[in-house]
Formats: C-alpha cells, sequence, structure tokens
C-alpha cells in the first residue's frame, strides 16, 4: 500500500518568498503528496497571504488544506473564510485553535477546536475533509496528559475527519498516545508530524517554545558537532529517516512534513525511505 505523503508550508512575506516557495512546491509535488498545508497566523494575522499561498498551489495542480485558527475570530469572520474557501474549490481544512496575537487578550468567540469544528461542520455539512492536531507528547497548555487526550477526543467526535500529530523524535511517544486515544473509541487516522533537521540551534529553539522534546541522546549528539554543519545535517537525516522507518513498520498511516519551505531534506528522507524517485 502508498504510503501518503502531505507536506506544511508556511505563507511567504515577500515577493521573492513567494517565487522560491513556487519553485520549492514544484520539486515537492513529485513527491504526489495527497495535499499540502499552509499555516495560518495567530489571530488570522496571515489570511490573505495564506489564501493567496492555498490558490497558488490549487493553481498549480495540487490539492491545499488551508490552516484555518478560531482563537481571536468571529463566527461571521469563520463564516466568510469558509465561504471563500468553498468558492475556489479547496476540500480539506486543518482546524486549530490557534494563539492570540501578542498583547490581544479577547479569545473571540471560540474558546477551542472542538468549537470550530463543530462550527464548520454546522455550516458547511461534509464539504471539507477536516483535520485537526494532537500533541504525543501533551500541548504545553495542558493541565495533564488526560484532559489533553479527552481535549483530542472531543475534537474528534465534533466531526473531525483525521489528526495530524505535533512532530516528535520519540516513537513510544506517539505509539503511546495512539493506543490511549483508540482505547477511548478514537479510531480516525492520526499521521506522524515530522520535521526534518537542518539546524540544531533552530531546532532547539523551536522544541523549547512548543514542547517538542529532543532526546538527551539526540541533544548531546548534535552539541558534540558544534559549528560543524555538514555533519549536524548528516545525522540529523539519519535520525529522522529511521524514525519515519519504525513508524511506517508499526502501521502509522502516513507521514506529515514541516518542511519550513524547504525542499531538499524531505526529499532526500523519502527517497532514503524509497518513496522517491
Amino acid at each position: 500500500m502508498k504510503t501518503e505523503l502531505s507536506i506544511e508550508f508556511f505563507p511567504p512575506t515577500t515577493p521573492e518568498g513567494a517565487d522560491k516557495l513556487r519553485a520549492t512546491h514544484a520539486r515537492l509535488a513529485a513527491l504526489k503528496p495527497a495535499f499540502f498545508s499552509v499555516t495560518y497566523g495567530a489571530g488570522g494575522s496571515t489570511r490573505e497571504r495564506t489564501f493567496t499561498t492555498v490558490k497558488d498551489i490549487a493553481a498549480a495542480g495540487s490539492e491545499a488544506a488551508p490552516h484555518l485558527s478560531c482563537i481571536g475570530s468571529t463566527r461571521a469572520s469563520i463564516r466568510d473564510i469558509l465561504q471563500d474557501y468553498a468558492a475556489a474549490g479547496i476540500r480539506r481544512i486543518v482546524a486549530l485553535r490557534g494563539d492570540l496575537p501578542s498583547g490581544v487578550v479577547d479569545p473571540g468567540e471560540f474558546r477551542y477546536a472542538n468549537e470550530l469544528v463543530e462550527f464548520i461542520r454546522a455550516e458547511t455539512g461534509d464539504r471539507f475533509h477536516l483535520e485537526v492536531a494532537a500533541y504525543p507528547e501533551w500541548h504545553p497548555q495542558a493541565k495533564s496528559p488526560k484532559d489533553d487526550l479527552l481535549a483530542f477526543k472531543r475534537k474528534v467526535d465534533a466531526g473531525a475527519d483525521s489528526a495530524i500529530t505535533q512532530y516528535f523524535y520519540n516513537l513510544d511517544a506517539y505509539l503511546h498516545f495512539v493506543d490511549a486515544a483508540r482505547a477511548l473509541g478514537v479510531g480516525v487516522p492520526i499521521v506522524p508530524g515530522i520535521m526534518p533537521i537542518g539546524s540544531f540551534s533552530k531546532l532547539a529553539r523551536f522544541s523549547d517554545a512548543c514542547g517538542a522534546e529532543i532526546p538527551r541522546w539526540m541533544r548531546k549528539t548534535f552539541e558534540s558537532y558544534g559549528d560543524d554543519a555538514e555533519s549536524i545535517r548528516a545525522f540529523g537525516l539519519d535520525v529522522v529517516t529511521a524514525l519515519c522507518d519504525k513508524l511506517l513498520a508499526a502501521g502509522a498511516p502516513g507521514l506529515h512534513f514541516y518542511c519550513m519551505n524547504q525542499a531538499g531534506p524531505t526529499i532526500e528522507i523519502c527517497r532514503r525511505l524509497g518513496l522517491a524517485a
């Protein structure tokens, strides 16, 4: 059975960035991913750029899945966005709670992602395939693992079709999360999120912020390479490829790559896995 791939982009901020992303998309499209997702800034701060990027991807012949976060939004504004996406032929949405923009205290008319999923279903029925987020190492704001797992179940019960996880490097965290979700009766596909590693310093900062654990053995090995960028890149490719191989062997339903708008690492990992020519 063919492994289903998907790949995440963030909307570029400059015309040069847009040109670069088109070239990156053209390279990654050769992997024949099921869809490309496009992130959405806090409080809808990238709404227009997200929509423009989504339309560019669709025009190039790929399925695009815009992220849609509800925090700081109104039902009317979300309704308008859904109508725009439906009119543009979009069939898939990644429905998220999202973050409030810095300095803003009003969460708007939605508090949690399950409320957004429920609203989208009420407004559009089965028009969209809805992806939601999952956190194998638990959301950093969750009170407990149990609370986080129940929050995930509420999103699925509200109508989510499948889930994409935060990235991780601990295989057991993903396997345990899937087992725990299944024990609660959650049956939707839970696709592991994969973060290729280009720069350890950037990865460490990002992981500290989002709560993704870098195992001690990995951290110490990266630190031992100092400023040797080539060794960091080579070790990162080995680690992530091995993780993907184990995930697929364990029955993961696909792989979702957080490519950071770079084609090379994702293509190389897929080539090593036998998923790319």
